[in-house]
């Protein structure tokens, strides 16, 4: 088919929505009856054809993302850290701030996407949003959210071996050590592998049932914790009691570390643009599926914390557990020991579903900055199984990247917030990439039917300078004092992989590495549109 053209843009395909304002969209969900090209036919505009399969619908492209932002994974796993980090009052007042910052963040990325519904995501929209040095904006964007990526998955699924290991401290004696949390975490990321390889449809059914098991999970559990324990912590205790047990006198500094649980927890959500390629009407459903993944979880999560911090009666012995896991000890004080497994239980399934759709959305991120040549061995990790249509030894990278980059545990008694630290640096730096750039285009930026209207300067500025604050904030030390033990390895996590990128970029990638590749076009697509090679 051939599409209307804009007149100052003859490149770009007319959206029916270039005028509709993002109040209509964001809050009604209305969809226009105009025609929009096919999800096929606007990949092949970006450079594309479909190898995917594009089975997931909207709702399941949602999905997805919220999975990875998972409430029950991020709040519970962070929850000690952020008891020892400013306390009640910063776990409840930190959460709605942090939550509407990074919306700012969302909703910038969501148009973007809109625009470029691509697997390529983020890296893809470098190259599509600068008139010069688009390729390495490209690269340095892919890299950085590899690392982000695989950094997710290693916590999430280390943060499901803490829970898994404190279930079974609970139940059989089993003993809360650093070797028994890495050899149930090796096994959690292997099954998630496993699901991994078997298709594209029946992760999608199972994120489906995430999204339920998340939000019944968060009402059972909130439930239980405000019905059966006899007694409650105050609401002066919940909303203003300050706890620094980090060794650092600084007050607010100590605050501003407590920010971590809340920003570690609201990261991911940039599955929904990864997976547009397997999404129908990919170019409402990816946008929808970040700004929605994020609110829901602003509300849900604020609930759950409510909930958990009107929970505590004994907050030291929470914080010295046997288990080593706070909310379980939590959970026994309040509701006793049956109880509390059965909460244990509700967590470690959402922590399950969390690590599956993170393997997934990581794989996809593989497949397409391999596609393009950006990862060593791009030729293995690009190759989809022509029985699943899926890319099974982009599965398996990611798996076996973040198993690396858990084993420090084994040593590190802080290594754990140090994964969490690298997931949101990675992540936050190649989500404000391309929306540094879209910002530098203005006007001239070509919106898709998804689009902030007039607020779409304010809310990318807010989103670049909340990224700058969290990106030097979580590299800080987080204990005192410093010892090698309580080392915050993320600045050399963070500098090992943006040397070996910086560095393979000035040897040898800069003189072949030329952006995201296109190929297949329709004979009518403008040059100036498909070609990516910008110089």
């Amino acid at each position: 088919m051939t599409d209307a053209r804009s007149p100052d843009d003859p490149a770009r395909p007319v959206f029916p929505q270039d005028t509709a304002d993002v109040s209509t969209e964001v809050l009604t969900g209305a969809v226009p009856t105009e025609a929009v090209p096919t999800d096929e036919q606007r990949l092949r505009e970006l450079g594309y054809t479909q190898e995917l399969a594009r089975s997931m619908s909207g709702f399941s492209n949602f999905a997805v993302s919220f999975s990875i932002v998972s409430i029950l994974s991020g709040c519970l796993t962070l929850y000690g850290t952020g008891m020892r980090t400013g306390g009640p009052a910063l776990i409840i007042w930190g959460w709605p701030l942090v939550g509407l910052l990074t919306l700012c963040v969302g909703l910038a990325m969501a148009e973007i996407c809109s625009s470029y519904p691509t697997a390529g995501g983020l890296y893809y929209w470098s190259a599509k949003l600068t008139r010069s040095g688009g390729p390495a904006w490209s690269w340095f964007t892919g890299w950085f959210n590899f690392l982000g990526q695989v950094a997710v998955t290693a916590s999430v699924d280390y943060g499901a071996a803490f829970f898994v290991n404190a279930f079974l401290t609970l139940r059989y004696g089993f003993e809360a050590s650093p070797a028994h949390t890495v050899e149930i975490f090796a096994v959690i990321l292997l099954l998630h592998g496993l699901l991994n390889i078997f298709g594209v449809r029946l992760v999608a059914v199972l994120n489906s049932v995430s999204v339920w098991w998340h939000l019944v999970g968060v009402a059972v559990i909130v439930g239980a914790l405000v019905v059966v324990p006899e007694r409650h912590a105050s609401a002066s205790f919940v909303f203003t009691e300050f706890v620094n047990q980090t060794g650092f006198q600084n007050q607010f500094y100590v605050a501003l570390l407590g920010l971590l649980m809340a920003q570690y927890t609201l990261t991911g959500y940039d599955a929904s643009a990864h997976m547009t390629e397997e999404t129908h009407d990919a170019a409402r459903s990816g946008p929808r599926g970040i700004v929605n993944a994020i609110t829901v979880s602003i509300v849900a999560g604020w609930i759950l914390l409510l909930g958990m911090t009107f929970a505590i009666t004994d907050y030291d012995g929470a914080l010295n557990s046997d288990t080593g896991v706070p909310p379980a000890q939590i959970f026994l004080d309040a509701i006793g020991d049956g109880g509390a497994q059965i909460l244990l239980l509700i967590v470690i399934g959402a922590q399950f579903f969390c690590g599956m759709a993170s393997v997934t959305a990581n794989s996809r991120m593989i497949y397409a900055f391999s596609r393009d040549g950006a990862l060593p061995g791009s030729r293995l990790w690009h190759q989809i199984d022509p029985r699943t249509q899926t890319p099974t030894n982009a599965v398996w990278l990611a798996t076996g990247g973040a198993l690396l980059l858990g084993l420090p545990a084994l040593w590190n008694a802080t290594a754990y917030t140090a994964v969490t630290s690298i997931s949101v640096i990675g992540l936050y730096i190649s989500y404000v990439i391309p929306v540094y750039l879209r910002l530098r285009q203005g006007a001239d930026f070509p919106r898709g039917p998804w689009h902030l209207g007039r607020w779409s300067g304010l809310i990318g500025t807010i989103a670049v300078g909340w990224t700058a604050v969290i990106t030097v904030l979580f590299m800080l030390p987080t204990g005192s004092p410093i010892t090698a033990d309580s080392f915050n390895y993320t600045p050399v996590a963070v500098a090992v992989v943006l040397g070996f990128a910086g560095l393979w970029w000035l040897v040898s990638a800069r003189h072949w590495f030329t952006g995201p590749h296109v190929h297949a076009l329709p004979p009518e697509s403008d040059a100036q549109d498909t070609e990516l090679e910008v110089r």
